[in-house]
């Protein structure tokens, strides 16, 4: 049920082993929102062109979603934006000179999700 999108800078290419971020962030996600890892969907899209401030260099960009069926408490969804939060930090390295701007956000599917 958990559907996740993780859009990552191209600078973050050669340094994100994105499989195993998604290995890891599953069972955080399951035992967070009281879910199976299996019910876990990742996708992920590289991000080439972005600006931060007033430039494109040195920085480098993660901004992940994290749609879940409706009834989560806010307690519960900044619970696990706080916990996803510091797995990026634990897990993704930028590289030297190279900034990282991490970022998670956890609304609710639309009424009219549906899954087979």
């Amino acid at each position: 049920m958990p559907q996740i999108t993780v859009d990552y800078s191209g600078t973050l290419a050669a340094t994100f082993d994105r499989q195993a971020f998604a290995f890891a962030l599953h069972p955080l996600i399951a035992t967070t929102v009281d879910t199976r890892p299996e019910a876990c969907k990742t996708r992920f899209r590289r991000v080439d062109e972005f600006v931060i401030g007033d430039r494109a260099e040195g920085h480098a960009v993660l901004h992940i979603e994290i749609r879940l069926l409706h009834g989560r408490t806010d307690a519960t969804k900044i619970r696990l934006a706080d916990a996803v939060l510091d797995l990026i930090a634990a897990r993704v390295e930028p590289g030297d000179g190279v900034t990282l701007h991490a970022s998670v956000e956890v609304p609710d599917l639309d009424a009219a999700f549906r899954k087979r």
